[in-house]
């Protein structure tokens, strides 16, 4: 009865190591850049990575194809770290070591913070990783550059919704990591204000769907939450959605945007009916225009299926392209310069502003709810 009642609610409310570097210079011939990518391309969050991986393709394959940036190509080097630090240090340990001009798209909070250090200490340009924690923003690097939201701003819609719907019993499911953790930081840093705190908290680890303790600890109890905000990948999340319900949970699911929403869907089938995902990129359905136009004739043309992360994997390959263009020198640092002066670019109807004391070039966020026939509302 719950579930119904707060379905209903939600669709009349709508979506509320060290490596030797020498001066960062552009040692690649003009002619071509290269930009290194680390990214799941295997195993249980690979299409994170996937899809990332083939929105920014599908950008910079047309762009090269009609002659690139004043004659310049670019060629996106990606390599398969599985979701795993370890992988990704030596993937990132690589790319440095073969000079690559900037590092792009990496999918993933831990990864990504472990590949922070080499980043800085090689002072290579580190541009949209899909990642919102705070820890890759404060304190800024010079080097590092988002254009998507934090976990902060999505968890803080998600709570702001649920308790305007009067659900105050929130519980928090999340992933056994630094991801897992940024996103628990933003759900009780945004009830604090409230005067309420998590009535649960139960973890996952990476790459897992051993989900049985935390169904357990949240659902199969005798008072169990109105609401589950959710921080962790697709497979994880669709596991314990699918064993919650089993077990009798009536009430609903809420999601970081990271959690990559065509694979969630793609997992859950009809059972996705109700679930709600928190997004930071434009709408990618329906009628599309400026960059989700663009994006969509382009995956029409390669005959991909429209989704969130591969619009975000687009939407990184336009803006690094721009200041691309826009350097005043072929340089590492003529990179971050040019980024740092494009202060309101607006993509396409989706606006990405940089300054020199600013690096986060998006704050926006909106809800969506899946469909028990694949689709997703506003």
């Amino acid at each position: 009865m719950l579930r119904r009642q707060v379905i209903a609610s939600l669709s009349a409310l709508g979506a509320l190591a060290t490596v030797p570097f020498s001066a960062p210079v552009m040692a690649q011939d003009r002619k071509r850049l290269v930009l290194g990518q680390s990214a799941p391309l295997s195993g249980p969050s690979a299409q994170l990575g996937l899809q990332m991986q083939a929105g920014a393709r599908l950008f910079f394959d047309a762009q090269n194809a009609a002659g690139g940036i004043n004659g310049t190509t670019i060629e996106l080097r990606s390599m398969d770290d599985g979701y795993e630090p370890e992988r990704c240090k030596a993937n990132t340990e690589k790319l440095i070591a073969d000079d690559v001009f900037a590092l792009f798209g990496y999918v993933g909070t831990p990864t990504s913070l472990a590949a922070l250090p080499l980043v800085n200490q090689a002072k290579i340009p580190f541009f949209a990783p899909l990642t919102g924690a705070e820890s890759l923003r404060d304190p800024m690097s010079p080097w590092v550059f988002h254009i998507r939201a934090s976990y902060y701003d999505e968890t803080a819609l998600i709570v702001k919704q649920l308790t305007h719907l009067g659900l105050m019993r929130i519980s928090v499911f999340h992933q056994n990591d630094a991801y897992g953790k940024a996103g628990l930081d933003g759900v009780t840093r945004a009830m604090k204000p409230l005067g309420i705190q998590p009535v649960g908290i139960s973890t996952v680890e990476r790459n897992s769907v051993d989900v049985a303790k935390a169904v357990k600890e949240l659902v199969q109890t005798g008072s169990p939450p109105e609401a589950i905000v959710m921080v962790g990948a697709y497979k994880a999340c669709a596991a314990f959605i699918r064993a919650a319900r089993k077990a009798g949970y009536g009430g609903v699911f809420y999601n970081v945007s990271f959690v990559g929403t065509q694979a969630l869907l793609d997992e859950l089938g009809p059972e996705a009916m109700g679930v709600v995902v928190s997004q930071v990129m434009p709408y990618p359905f329906g009628s599309g225009i400026g960059v989700v136009g663009e994006y969509q004739a382009a995956a029409t043309k390669a005959g991909q299926k429209f989704n969130y992360t591969a619009m975000e994997g687009y939407i990184a390959a336009k803006v690094i392209s721009e200041a691309i263009r826009r350097m005043a020198r072929p340089t590492r640092e003529g990179l971050v310069a040019a980024l740092e002066g494009m202060s309101a670019y607006n993509v396409g109807g989706f606006n990405v502003g940089f300054r020199p004391n600013k690096h986060i070039g998006s704050s926006f966020v909106e809800l969506s709810m899946l469909t028990s026939d694949g689709r997703v509302k506003r």
